[in-house]
């Protein structure tokens, strides 16, 4: 009987994990496909670079914080280029 048990609830759990990344996976984050998404997530990514390497830097890894920080910010330059370019071809067009 335990054993039954503990099939169903592992079945069950399985079950609902599955329904909820199905449902998660097939929602669509359409903030980045404009010019404003891309400024926005510009400064979020310059947000988390400085986090990043404040946290480092207290933990005494300074070198590891400096990496990090710029691999946050030049993520954050790419989202804002890439916001740029859209907003210029918005205008042109």
């Amino acid at each position: 009987m335990k054993q039954k048990a503990t099939q169903f609830l592992t079945a069950a759990a399985m079950a609902l994990t599955l329904t909820c990344t199905a449902a998660y996976g097939m929602t669509q984050n359409t903030n980045t496909n404009t010019a404003k998404g891309e400024m926005k997530k510009t400064g979020s990514e310059t947000g988390e670079a400085g986090k990043s390497m404040a946290r480092n830097v207290k933990h005494g890894r300074i070198v590891r914080g400096g990496k990090h920080f710029g691999k946050h910010m030049g993520s954050a330059g790419k989202h804002f280029g890439k916001g740029t370019k859209k907003a210029v071809k918005h205008v042109i067009s």
